[in-house]
């Protein structure tokens, strides 16, 4: 556990790169933080890569990758999964929404011995900005299903904001959701297949700038098919797939 890789997907995210990044890099270097941030450019139209540049100048531990293949929040994270460098790695959102002081504290937690770092924005210590209605609805009725389906307690899977360990990563391939349900596959496979984890309180803020992507209702049937799919592989693997 000496380097921790941050792994940003984003598509026409310009607006925030700057302050996403350099936000990010700040907080690691303040605590002595090996890393390196790998954002991963999905099909951006914007100046999404001139701003990498500029940023790359003057910090060198941020570095991009293209996703030259099909487009999709999935597949980018896929993509920087392939690439990223460190011992650990953490998923973030671009548009800033998640808060770059709780990657402190899930590195600490790994540090600690654990395989996995899960955040919840809906326990006690957690503070949320502006969640729109409709999503939170949407949000706490697959969370609770979730938890009953694979009797776990944990409220928060669909957060893509987490940390794992590398092998966690190669222990949960092939990873299969080409887009926001891969933020439910990665963790639901980790527990399923016995890694440790622990839950943390973090922060969470609406964007302020550009376009969220995520579809909710192009995303229902793609969350029920992941959470069927893992499951079955819970109760009739037979353990096949267990952490060895």
């Amino acid at each position: 556990m000496d380097k921790l890789s941050v792994v940003i997907p984003g598509r026409n995210e310009s607006e925030n790169l700057s302050s996403c990044i350099c936000g990010i890099v700040d907080v690691l270097k303040k605590n002595q933080i090996n890393h390196e941030v790998l954002f991963i450019d999905d099909g951006s139209s914007d100046n999404t890569e001139e701003k990498l540049k500029e940023i790359i100048s003057e910090q060198p531990s941020v570095r991009y990758v293209k996703n030259q293949g099909e487009n999709g929040f999935g597949y980018a994270i896929r993509v920087g999964l392939e690439n990223f460098t460190g011992d650990a790695v953490s998923i973030m959102m671009a548009d800033q929404s998640d808060s770059p002081n709780d990657l402190v504290k899930y590195w600490k937690c790994l540090k600690d011995g654990h395989d996995c770092a899960f955040g919840s924005r809906f326990i006690q210590g957690s503070v949320i900005y502006d969640y729109p209605k409709m999503k939170l609805i949407a949000n706490r009725f697959v969370n609770t299903t979730i938890r009953y389906a694979f009797n776990i307690k944990y409220n928060d899977v669909t957060n893509a904001f987490k940390m794992y360990r590398r092998e966690v990563i190669e222990g949960c391939a092939p990873l299969i959701s080409p887009h926001f349900n891969l933020t439910v596959e990665i963790p639901l496979k980790a527990i399923v297949r016995g890694y440790s984890w622990k839950v943390l309180p973090i922060s969470w803020k609406n964007r302020t700038k550009g376009v969220a992507k995520l579809k909710l209702r192009e995303m229902g049937s793609r969350y029920f098919f992941i959470i069927a799919y893992l499951w079955l592989e819970k109760f009739f693997s037979r353990g096949d797939y267990m952490k060895k």
